[in-house]
């Protein structure tokens, strides 16, 4: 696995650090830090004084930016495999995502910045365009991972749970988790009046047919080495996997991610969105 890890100097740059304990293994680190130099705005002041304060301003922040890197290189777990540390200028968002690409990196690893006042998860503008435009899968710290034992995964349908499959084939973790895989159906009665039996029973088929595709997942999984557990609930998806994370406390989120050729929005629907947000732990979202 070669993995990308985004550095800022922050906390959470600190906890995302520290989060490759619990991976696997990777074939190549490397710890990206990018230098957005401002462009001195002094209409008043003469070319070459201004030239001269940008000159400056770059010196400082590629040293600030040189500290930076080799603290994290130094800080990374034990046996997390080989790094290498790369200083770039340009837009964050862009030049992390062109390393990406370059690299052929299987993660990012970033830090968020934690939860405001009413709970939602605060990625910023680099972290959006990150996680809406990233080649790979995305791993967004928003606290410490202190243990990977427990992990939540959240499945929609077909597509991500195949997606899932592929990932997890992979042995990203240090160790083999326990993995709850969970499906929310959004089931709502009937238009018409027919009565509630009616909405009953097809409740009841709907969420039988999710059962047997969580099992069919969960027989894959442990047939890999995983403990497994499936678990079907009827609700609104984002509300039902928020309270489940509160009641359990994974240790991690894994969620499903689409990859949309040519979109220029977020990609990953309104239920994936709303989890990056509010989820209460560390959210990896998988291609």
């Amino acid at each position: 696995m070669r993995i990308i890890l985004a550095v800022d100097g922050s906390d959470q740059s600190h906890a995302a650090t520290q989060a490759l304990a619990h991976l696997a293994r990777a074939e190549q680190v490397t710890v990206v830090h990018v230098l957005d130099v401002p462009v001195p705005a002094f209409p008043m002041v003469v070319p070459e004084a201004s030239q001269a304060l940008f000159q400056n301003i770059q010196k400082t922040m590629q040293e600030e930016g040189e500290r930076m890197l080799a603290t994290a290189n130094a800080s990374l777990p034990m046996n997390v495999g080989p790094s290498q540390t790369r200083l770039e200028t340009g837009k964050p968002a862009d030049v992390i995502l062109a390393l990406a690409a370059e690299t052929h990196a299987d993660l990012i690893v970033l830090g968020s910045r934690g939860l405001n006042p009413v709970k939602e998860l605060l990625l910023g503008s680099v972290s959006h365009r990150i996680v809406a435009h990233a080649p790979c899968s995305v791993f967004v710290v928003n606290r410490p991972v202190r243990t990977c034992d427990q992990v939540l995964l959240a499945i929609e349908g077909k597509w991500d749970g195949e997606a899932a499959i592929r990932w997890l084939k992979a042995k990203p973790f240090r160790a083999m988790p326990e993995i709850s895989v969970l499906t929310v159906l959004p089931f709502s009665p009937p238009p018409w009046p027919a009565g509630a039996a009616v909405s009953k029973a097809m409740e009841q088929e709907v969420v039988e047919r999710a059962s047997w595709f969580l099992e069919d997942l969960v027989k894959q999984l442990v047939a890999m080495g995983y403990r497994a557990k499936p678990l079907v609930l009827v609700g609104s998806p984002a509300v039902a996997i928020t309270e489940q994370i509160q009641k359990a406390k994974p240790d991690l989120l894994l969620i499903g991610c689409r990859q949309r050729e040519g979109l220029t929005r977020f990609v990953l629907g309104s239920v994936s969105h709303t989890l990056l947000h509010r989820a209460p732990c560390p959210v990896l979202l998988f291609h």
